[in-house]
């Protein structure tokens, strides 16, 4: 036999032919993972959520290691690019505005066709939001590590990106008539997240300093915290009616929606005034309606499925954050001495908004993967670790070693939220478990 052929084998094949065989298999492999690789724009962009929330996982890994990675230089005498402007209001913009936003405009741009029996928007409606958005985030983050203009084109390319998002939910709502007052109030907070870019994109470019703290507080108060609580208005009691049955008392009263909303916005305006001594009153009745929400919507019946109770007891940090905000304007008021530092604002970020991020999230990503509604193990031990992390962060203010408390509750963020992050981008870049579209 010609030495080419190969010698025969046991069974009088050919080890040629066995070569060949591998080769061939190897081939076959490589191609399924090139079809694989090429399909993965359709599969990421099928449905308006598995975009957001791939942008809004990667948000929540990125934003805090950069974060933390600035206060532990600093903190341990390392060297790190310095931002073109204040670190803190780089982290509060990208948090805000990029981080959140990801996952509020994937659970809208998915809903908001559903709350208002209108056909579901198609990828040429939310993919430009997810280019200018998640393209914009990137190119700012690469900013930070020195480039100015850099910095600038990424929030303007997030403001695009925002802007058609805005205008795609808009059409919604006109097509609707404004009849659905859930969706008229995110579409309100939204144009407020609209402004608050444009202020800050303005101080960019060299408008006075103080439209940032413009910015930064709105994106707390008239942006984030109106639309979280709109959702959870409508949601929480629509999950927990679903799960409990017909001895749950469905609670979502119109006032609270439009007593909400001023109430936020005077919050707001008094600390734009520097009266954070004036702000005890609002935060008090804020405090009180929530309480009042958290009770009415019986945690108590909705302690199983886990999915469920990690709903209320995120949405129990709401009326903490408030009364701590009211007990220190109130002690400023009254004795004149500024108590908690940003512990209030923290408990609302990391506790309220972080907490409900993954126990939403979570439930909206297991349904539309196809999987079943349970918590998981990953999502419990990030909520664990997570209200770890908000304790750490609120005591780091009344510490004698804050600065180190602050990289502790960064770096404790990164940990907590790695091994939720990390699955949650593996079911987006994979089909739903069950074989649907979407």
């Amino acid at each position: 036999m010609n030495a080419r052929q190969g010698s025969i084998g046991s069974r009088g094949i050919p080890r040629r032919v066995e070569t060949n065989s591998t080769h061939s298999a190897a081939a076959i492999e490589d191609r399924g993972l090139l079809a694989a690789l090429s399909g993965l724009p359709a599969l990421l962009s099928s449905a308006p959520h598995r975009m957001m929330f791939f942008g809004g996982a990667t948000a929540v890994l990125l934003s805090m290691l950069w974060w933390a990675c600035f206060l532990g230089a600093g903190f341990f005498g390392h060297a790190f690019p310095a931002p073109p402007i204040p670190a803190g209001w780089a982290h509060a913009m990208l948090t805000q505005y990029g981080m959140l936003a990801f996952f509020i405009f994937g659970f809208l741009l998915t809903v908001f066709p559903r709350w208002t029996n209108q056909p579901a928007l198609e990828r040429r409606d939310y993919v430009p939001v997810f280019a200018g958005l998640f393209g914009g985030y990137l190119l700012a983050h690469l900013g930070l590590l020195g480039s100015k203009a850099a910095l600038v084109a990424g929030f303007v390319a997030m403001l695009g990106g925002w802007a058609i998002g805005l205008s795609r939910l808009g059409g919604i709502l006109w097509r609707n008539g404004g009849r659905d007052r859930h969706a008229v109030s995110c579409a309100l907070a939204l144009s407020c997240g609209a402004i608050g870019l444009v202020l800050f994109i303005a101080y960019l470019a060299g408008a006075p300093w103080w439209l940032a703290t413009v910015a930064i507080k709105a994106g707390t108060f008239a942006f984030l915290l109106p639309i979280f609580f709109t959702v959870c208005h409508r949601m929480i009691p629509f999950f927990s009616a679903n799960v409990v049955g017909a001895t749950y008392r469905v609670v979502r009263p119109s006032w609270s929606l439009a007593l909400v909303w001023p109430l936020a916005l005077a919050h707001l305006g008094l600390e734009l005034g520097h009266r954070f001594d004036a702000t005890w009153p609002v935060d008090t009745l804020l405090a009180g309606v929530f309480l009042w929400h958290a009770l009415a919507w019986q945690p108590w019946k909705c302690r199983r499925p886990g999915l469920l109770a990690a709903l209320h007891l995120a949405f129990a940090w709401l009326p903490v954050a408030f009364a701590l905000f009211a007990l220190q304007s109130a002690r400023l008021w009254f004795d004149g001495v500024f108590v908690l530092g940003r512990a209030p604002v923290h408990a609302l970020t990391v506790g309220f908004f972080g907490s409900m991020l993954v126990a939403m999230v979570t439930r909206v990503t297991q349904g539309h993967s196809g999987r079943p509604l349970q918590m998981g193990a990953i999502p419990w031990l990030t909520f664990a670790l997570l209200q770890l992390v908000v304790l750490v962060r609120i005591g780091a203010e009344v510490s004698q070693a804050t600065p180190a408390w602050l990289v502790v509750a960064a770096f404790g963020w990164l940990l907590a939220f790695a091994p939720w992050a990390l699955r949650s981008l593996w079911i987006y870049l994979t089909p739903r478990a069950d074989g649907n579209p979407g």
